[in-house]
């Protein structure tokens, strides 16, 4: 029976409902192709990006830092490429026996590891920074899809431990953490570029896309310092304090015509390439950030103010007996009685009582500047990071003992750097140079503080401390005259100065007819007997300068044999403030 043969088989529908549904499924069909090229051809940039994400990374193309290198271009601190290990966690395919092998091989521990890949979201995660090359090799060997090789840069100081304070050191990023490499930052540091590349399943970079941004390496920081001579002054600093048994020591050289420092060293040290063992105590740049009471040393100043007031002159007489000199309820002493002394002779045999009287008859003001006009009180601008102002009170709160004491040193604080610089004066003819720590292609213009005359009279008194008869003999340098001065203080322990603890030091200059050279060496706590600044610090000046000048092939200004050392049974000629 067919249906067309009985009515009830028979389904009759409304013309218009299969005209709606054609219509429906024709407007679908319109529906989806006009999103399709919407997505596919308007606005492709979602289903680009989704697509993308599957092989296309950008990753960071690392800059090269800046060279450090001293006045004839030595190399002081350089970058090396090393490989760092990282990962991509959304790439990750790894068994749990390969990741056993990979924390093995990066000797980390294994739950640490599965930690920094447990972000699955995450495209890019360090494993392990600056790996020697062959442990690089042993990672890749593993072929562990998204584990990779970063290319990084790890700083090197070939000076060691001899360039320590001066250069400072950089972190695992690679940016500046101490000293001169944290203070020209900005000058060393590069800008880093990026690359996009496409990558395989396995994190294999299989095509190189785009340049996004070129890397910018940092520039070449030149500096003043002339590692030779940093090498030398290093050398007998650390010999000094080792023989001295001392608590610690620092050197700095100056350039007299350009203010330049030409080294400058610290004992103990430490080595920058080691950072793993690095000791907080040991890193800091003592000569530039340490204070101490620079003791007789500030005597020739004392003498300056005087001889440009008048007050003065190198032949004045000043009576020192009987030894000692009572001021209110303070009594001032030399180690032994002098009696009647030259001006000359009170700078020769550091006369504490002669320095006392010259400083007396001025007035608190005119003290008070020479000393602020040197520098003392104020950071000298070294552009070292951290350096000190020292401590130099107004005048117009000194007692009277307060000004004589501040004659020879006491009740002053200064760094070592501000003490060399402040000796330029009598160096330079009466000019003070400002200092740098970098390179100047000229010679820098000077502030007059004393007139040329008074520099040079107080040149003469200098000269003859590092005679016979004066507290520095041992000062004395074959072929070349020396001028300096002696310090030996008492260091403040508690509030009060201690019996035992001393500060040794020597400032001076050479050749004293035409002045190249200034060094300043302090030997903090010695504790091998001797203690006295002509004893423990002139020696390590003597061998400095003279290295120093050979070093700068700088012409003889003296005989040969123009040593002459003390008998065997002189008495030391000693002083003690």
């Amino acid at each position: 029976m067919s249906p067309a043969s009985h009515p009830q088989l028979t389904l009759r529908l409304p013309v218009w409902r299969s005209r709606l549904m054609l219509a429906l499924l024709l407007a679908g069909f319109v529906a989806l192709a006009a999103r399709a090229l919407y997505l596919q051809g308007l606005h492709n940039d979602f289903l680009q990006q989704k697509g993308e994400s599957r092989y296309s990374r950008v990753i960071e193309l690392s800059a090269t830092r800046g060279k450090i290198v001293d006045r004839n271009n030595e190399p002081l601190a350089i970058s090396t490429p090393v490989e760092s290990v990282a990962a991509s966690p959304a790439d990750m395919d790894v068994t749990p026996e390969q990741l056993a092998r990979l924390a093995r091989l990066l000797r980390m521990d294994a739950a640490e590891l599965e930690r920094r890949l447990a972000d699955t979201r995450r495209e890019f995660v360090y494993l392990k920074r600056q790996l020697p090359p062959e442990d690089a090799a042993r990672v890749v060997a593993l072929g562990i899809p998204g584990v990779f090789l970063q290319r990084e840069h790890r700083r090197y100081y070939p000076g060691g431990e001899v360039t320590a304070h001066l250069i400072g050191l950089t972190d695992v990023d690679d940016k500046g953490q101490e000293a001169l490499e944290l203070a020209f930052e900005h000058v060393l540091a590069g800008q880093p570029g990026s690359r996009r590349v496409i990558k395989d399943r396995l994190g294999h970079i299989v095509e190189d896309v785009e340049s996004i941004r070129t890397p910018q390496n940092g520039g070449t920081l030149r500096l003043s310092i002339d590692n030779r001579i940093q090498y030398l002054a290093y050398r007998e600093l650390k010999s000094a304090v080792a023989a001295h048994r001392a608590r610690a020591g620092g050197i700095v050289v100056l350039d007299v015509a350009s203010g330049e420092v030409l080294a400058m060293a610290n004992v103990p040290s430490y080595n920058p390439n080691n950072r793993g063992k690095l000791d907080p105590g040991r890193a800091r740049n003592r000569a530039v950030t340490d204070l101490f009471e620079p003791g007789s040393t500030l005597k020739p100043f004392t003498a300056a103010a005087a001889l440009e007031a008048g007050v003065v002159r190198p032949e004045s007489v000043i009576q020192t007996a009987p030894g000692q000199l009572t001021i209110g309820d303070r009594t001032i002493r030399d180690v032994y009685p002098l009696g009647a002394l030259t001006v000359t002779q009170v700078i020769q045999k550091s006369s504490n009582i002669g320095a006392a009287k010259m400083a007396l008859g001025l007035r608190a003001e005119t003290l008070w500047n020479l000393f602020h006009q040197v520098g003392f009180g104020a950071a000298p601008r070294s552009g070292f990071p951290g350096e000190v102002s020292g401590r130099l009170r107004a005048h117009a709160s000194w007692r009277p003992i307060e000004q004589a004491t501040m004659s020879y040193g006491h009740g002053i604080s200064v760094s070592l750097l501000q003490l060399a610089r402040a000796y330029l004066i009598f160096a330079s003819d009466g000019e003070l140079k400002p200092v740098t720590l970098v390179r100047r292609e000229a010679a820098a213009e000077g502030v007059r503080v004393v007139k040329p005359a008074t520099a040079q009279q107080v040149r003469r008194m200098l000269e003859m401390v590092a005679q016979p008869g004066g507290t520095a003999p041992r000062a004395q340098i074959t072929g070349y005259r020396v001028a300096g001065k002696t310090g030996t203080s008492r260091k403040l322990d508690g509030g009060a100065y201690a019996a035992d603890k001393y500060v040794a030091t020597f400032a001076g200059f050479a050749p004293a007819s035409a002045p190249r050279l200034v060094v300043a060496v302090m030997i903090d706590e010695p504790a091998a007997g001797q203690y006295y600044g002509g004893a423990v610090a002139a020696p390590a000046f003597a061998q400095v300068m003279a290295g120093a000048l050979r070093l700068l092939a700088v012409p003889y200004d003296a005989p040969v044999d123009n040593v002459v050392l003390p008998p065997p049974d002189a008495p030391e000629i000693k002083e003690e403030v």
